[in-house]
């Protein structure tokens, strides 16, 4: 079985994902982590972020895993390689290549058939494009300035790079041609804002039936 959970930067993805899966004993699949992967693979090997056929050369024959949380390229740990500026600014440019979309939602989709298990899966778009038949579809959102001001607190940067960065960010991510960030026609929409994280949990749970 698997819930999508989707929605755009600072809704409260991650955190709720990952104590959802927590409390229901079921693994955990980052997607944004594998087009941040995608992203610092090419950046390493010095290829603009905007030409796609670079890009999907670079990331073609690397191998994307997660552990544990963890975020590997080719076996190396770059869970916090992957956090930097540097990419955060090109991620976007990365995630909006076809080709590169293709490549990784078949990692993706390879990952979750190989734990053989239920998987809370997050990204921006699970329900509609990487996992359509999942069994329950979550959009996380919350306001502007709350998506702002919790990114800030977990980056330390200035608040207002924050929302000028989340601003660009969805503007890239819902205005791309392939895979758009919305939700998926029957997503349960859930507005985070003011809420807790148990709070949101407790919800998504009671919509599991669990």
């Amino acid at each position: 079985m698997i819930v999508a959970i989707d929605g755009p930067g600072g809704a409260g993805k991650s955190t709720v994902s990952r104590q959802l899966a927590k409390r229901l004993g079921w693994n955990h699949l980052d997607t944004g982590a594998f087009y941040r992967a995608a992203t610092l693979a090419a950046l390493r090997q010095g290829v603009d972020p905007a030409d796609e056929e670079s890009v999907v050369k670079a990331v073609a024959d690397r191998h994307f895993d997660q552990q544990r949380g963890r975020m590997f390229l080719d076996g190396e740990d770059v869970s916090s390689a992957i956090r930097t500026q540097e990419v955060t600014a090109a991620v976007s440019a990365v995630a909006a290549h076809p080709g590169v979309r293709r490549h990784l939602v078949r990692e993706q989709r390879k990952w979750v058939e190989g734990q053989g298990a239920n998987t809370v899966v997050e990204g921006r778009d699970i329900g509609s494009v990487v996992f359509p038949d999942a069994k329950l579809k979550v959009w996380l959102m919350a306001s502007p300035t709350e998506r702002a001001r919790r990114r800030a607190r977990e980056t330390g940067v200035d608040l207002g790079e924050v929302e000028a960065d989340l601003a660009r960010r969805d503007r890239a991510d819902s205005g791309r041609a392939v895979s758009p960030q919305r939700p998926a026609a029957d997503a349960v929409h859930l507005d985070t804002t003011g809420l807790s994280v148990e709070t949101v949990v407790q919800r998504i749970l009671a919509l599991l039936g669990s």
